[in-house]
This record gives structure tokens, sequence and C-alpha cells, in this order.
């Protein structure tokens, strides 16, 4: 019996992501990933992060350095009012070096109740409001990325489609 429910719950899955992706509009695309990029990955994911906005997506991405970053260059290069950057804790706690690029983003969401956490306590729920709010994950991570790793594993539960790339 309980094989006859995963298989139908598999079928259930397969037709959705289907759906998702012969949809022809615009879709709500979280695009997340490691801090550790190499300056070459970076580039490739601002292309693609540019290409996915100029289609008529919306991206959702948090405001770390490496992955996230290159999201937010492409798309705002590409688009500023289809990106939506949710912030872990508050735009004083991120890095210098984010702030200034963060501080130019029109869909900025903080998240000053997690302040007091740790980094990784409040990456973990502003990954959950990330998915939440998305149709389509994509994540850059490495085997080792215990938060990135768990939360595509959250969006697979929640029925997203999510595609998932290794650095290593």
């Amino acid at each position: 019996m309980s094989q006859s429910i995963d298989t139908a719950s598999n079928i259930d899955t397969l037709a959705q992501e289907l759906a998702t992706i012969q949809q022809t509009g615009s879709k709500r695309i979280a695009l997340l990933g490691s801090r550790h990029v190499p300056i070459t990955h970076q580039t490739l994911i601002e292309m693609m992060s540019y290409a996915l906005v100029l289609q008529g997506n919306r991206l959702i991405t948090s405001g770390a350095t490496g992955t996230n970053s290159a999201a937010i260059k492409g798309a705002m290069r590409a688009d500023p009012n289809m990106l939506t950057v949710i912030l872990p804790q508050s735009l004083n706690r991120q890095p210098r070096e984010s702030r200034k690029q963060l501080e130019k983003v029109i869909h900025l969401v903080e998240n000053p109740t997690n302040d007091p956490m740790s980094l990784a306590e409040a990456s973990s729920l502003c990954n959950l409001e990330i998915i939440s709010r998305c149709q389509q994950l994509i994540c850059f991570a490495f085997h080792d990325s215990h938060t990135l790793l768990q939360t595509c594993q959250e969006a697979e539960e929640q029925r997203k489609l999510v595609t998932l790339f290794y650095f290593d």
C-alpha cells in the first residue's frame, strides 16, 4: 500500500514539475548559493539571473556575497523591479561589501528580529521564507553546504521545482 502512495506522490510531483517547466508566463524563481564561489562561476550566475529577469521572471535571493551577490548584479542590470532580496538579519548586520550593493535594491526585506541569532540560524529561516515565495529554486552548492542542501530538501517537500548545481 505504501508503495502505491509513493508512486502517486511521485506522479503528482512529476506533473507539477512538468507544468512549471511548460509555464510560458513569468515565474518567481529563487536563486541561492554558496558565498565561496570562483569569479568565473559568479559571472555565469550573473548572466543566468540577467537572462531569467529579461525573460520576465521575478528573482528572489538573499544578500550574501558570492552566488547571491552575482544574482543581484545580473537582475539589477536587467530590471531592478523584478528583484526581491530577503536578508537573514538587518541590513547593518551585513558585511560592508554587501551593504553597498544592497542599498540599491528596491525590494529589500530585512529581518531585524533575527539579529540575536547566529548567521546559520537566521539564514535557515531566511531560506524558508525565500522558498515560500517562489515556484522554482535554483541552488549552487558544495556537497557539504548543509544549510543550502537542507533548503533544497525543504523546497522539494513543498513541491517546488528544484535545480541543484554542485561546485565540487
